[in-house]
């Protein structure tokens, strides 16, 4: 369930190009790039939109810098828009991402530590960079703040951390208390961090061994003193060491996941050097894990994959089981058929095997390890689920029709009616609603509203964010019965302070009833899985009792036919399997909106290009005109 102990803010996506105006290095394993220009002020992007100035108020914010290709002078960038950043396809950009160690606005310095380790990209670029070499970047997309609810902070990371964890020890209150734990290199490695009484700093040291190749790190958190209270962990590092360390955390240590801030900020896995300089990666050779993974999309790897996950392989290898005949029993396999699979996923690069038959995981096989992307490739996950839809997709083209029925024996919304599975929905909805509700809350858009109505999942998460800025605000949440009763559930614990929590109620109600009398309706994302006429006969009741000057705010994917990304296709595939509808194209949107009686007013845009619709009655619009001067 979402917390609040780490308030969110979303920037507008912003492509900027700096200077290099400073190097320093601060040990033999770390040099501190200085960057400035015109461009971290405001200024007016080549496309004509006024970008806003940069800001940075996260300890781990990060932003992604842009690099030529091996034999290239200038570099693939994305290309600006007023809400967002196209990314070309082919080639795409060559970017890496790297923490904001200082932003002084005053000087308009930004400063970004590189870790000096192994072949890479952004490693060879910082330690060639001279002064008034230029570059581009992007970013933040987000600033946590501080985690404002815990007893102690536990913080632990590599060499790649440190910049993260030093703007962290800069930052935090005079009575923070806090335990540190730092990997390095080596003694010369470490760095003079600001002194806290309550801050406890350890620096853990390989003495030469290459990074990723002890448990250094891991050994420490759990051999750590466990202090009183409510911890706040935050973990970054190499990818297994912080997978290890999260699951001691949960399994035992009860801390709650959502507690915990993690971030593989990279895989220890060969790089193939390119032939011509061997300081950089070969961009071909070199896929990173996800990219690799990505690849993989053929009929019988997809299906293995997922019959792995299915039956918990890559979690069980992970934990130290590697023998087919000990696998088999864990997972409750055949071991004959089992040893076809592991040796099918062998070849695809998933697993390695030693000269005795036992498995491990590569840095690929290592992805399916992580939560979400197992969530979506188990047939009982949240996501998981709803895309055995897909199965179904010949049929479902050939008739226009959902094929879910068909293909799993139950309707999708026979799906939702079960509580686990609506529970586990809800949860994953909820985490990704501060990035939307928090932009919102923040515009003009709730300016005047005294009462809100809220037709969307993850309404809980919103409805945070809107009371923690609009202290007079209130807001009713509509749902069906199985989500309202997980709303007051969850309330409590998203909306732990309790004044703001009394400004916020929930009402058992479909979108195709009337709300209480409001001056604003709130309808997100919820026209998917509806017909054209469903559709608008719900937006058209969702206005229905709209005080005098009321109005509806509507969020709805469009699909962009003319500049179509993959992943819209896929959501647009999978919505015409699961429910028979589909993503909407902007004229379809806009038919639906009349057909519901009602004129669009204006088109918002806010956070990562989200576009919302304000919509009025024509009753209203006339009031509207007769005020207006």
């Amino acid at each position: 369930m979402p917390k609040t102990s780490r308030r969110l803010t979303v920037h507008p996506p912003t492509l900027r190009e700096v200077e290099v105006v400073r190097v320093l290095d601060l040990t033999p394993g770390m040099r501190r790039i200085t960057l400035a220009g015109d461009q971290l002020g405001g200024f007016s992007s080549p496309d004509g939109t006024a970008r806003p100035a940069f800001a940075s108020s996260g300890f781990d914010d990060d932003i992604t810098f842009y690099f030529p290709y091996p034999g290239q002078s200038a570099a693939v960038l994305p290309i600006q828009g007023e809400a967002r950043l196209t990314v070309p396809r082919d080639p795409r950009p060559l970017s890496r991402a790297y923490t904001v160690r200082r932003w002084d606005p005053e000087t308009g310095e930004l400063d970004v530590d590189f870790v000096k380790h192994g072949v890479g990209t952004g490693t060879t670029w910082a330690y060639r960079a001279q002064l008034g070499d230029r570059v581009h970047f992007s970013g933040p997309s987000t600033s946590k703040a501080l985690p404002a609810d815990a007893a102690w902070l536990l913080v632990a990371g590599d060499d790649t951390a440190l910049p993260a964890i030093s703007r962290l020890l800069e930052e935090l209150p005079d009575d923070a208390r806090a335990q540190v734990f730092i990997e390095v290199s080596d003694d010369v490695h470490r760095q003079d961090l600001r002194k806290r009484p309550g801050v406890d700093v350890t620096w853990l040291v390989r003495n030469g061994a290459p990074a990723g190749t002890v448990a250094l790190l891991t050994e420490a958190v759990r051999s750590a003193q466990w202090w009183p209270g409510q911890v706040f962990a935050w973990l970054a590092g190499e990818h297994n060491a912080v997978r290890d360390i999260r699951r001691h955390l949960v399994e035992e240590r009860d801390v709650p996941k959502a507690d915990i801030d993690f971030a593989g900020y990279w895989r220890h896995s060969a790089v193939v050097a390119l032939e011509a300089d061997g300081a950089l990666p070969d961009p071909e050779k070199s896929l990173t894990p996800f990219q690799k993974l990505h690849n993989l999309t053929e009929l019988t790897a997809p299906l293995a994959i997922r019959s792995a996950v299915e039956l918990g392989v890559p979690d069980l290898i992970s934990r130290g089981v590697s023998s087919v005949s000990e696998l088999a029993t864990r997972s409750g396999a055949d071991e004959r058929a089992l040893g076809k699979l592991l040796r099918y996923l062998h070849a695809l690069e998933i697993l390695t095997q030693t000269e005795t038959g036992r498995y491990a995981l590569t840095p690929v096989g290592d992805v399916l390890t992580l939560e979400f992307i197992a969530d979506s490739l188990h047939p009982d996950g949240v996501v998981g689920r709803e895309r055995l839809g897909l199965f179904g997709l010949t049929e479902s083209i050939r008739t226009g029709r959902a094929a879910y029925r068909s293909i799993t024996g139950q309707m999708f919304t026979d799906v939702h009616a079960e509580p686990d599975y609506e529970n586990r929905y809800l949860e994953r909805l909820a985490k990704f609603q501060p990035a939307l509700a928090e932009p919102i809350a923040k515009s003009d858009l709730l300016a005047g509203v005294q009462h809100l109505v809220i037709h969307s999942g993850g309404a809980g998460a919103q409805a945070r964010e809107f009371v923690a800025v609009h202290d007079r605000l209130q807001v009713t949440i509509c749902a069906l019965p199985t989500q309202a009763d997980w709303l007051r559930r969850d309330l409590p614990e998203t909306i732990p302070d309790e004044q703001q929590r009394a400004q916020v109620s929930v009402r058992e109600q479909s979108v195709f009833e009337p709300g209480p009398a409001a001056d604003a309706v709130l309808v997100s994302r919820a026209f998917k899985n509806l017909p054209d006429a469903d559709a608008a006969h719900a937006l058209r009741r969702a206005a229905e009792n709209l005080r005098p000057g009321g109005r509806v705010l509507l969020i709805e994917e469009v699909l962009d036919a003319d500049d179509l990304d993959e992943h819209e296709g896929e959501a647009d595939l999978l919505a015409l399997t699961v429910h028979g509808s589909g993503l909407r194209t902007a004229a379809e949107l806009d038919a639906v909106i009349t057909r519901a009686g009602l004129v669009r007013r204006a088109a918002h845009t806010v956070g990562w290009g989200i576009t919302v619709h304000e919509l009025l009655s024509p009753e209203n619009e006339a009031r509207e005109s007769r005020t207006q001067p």
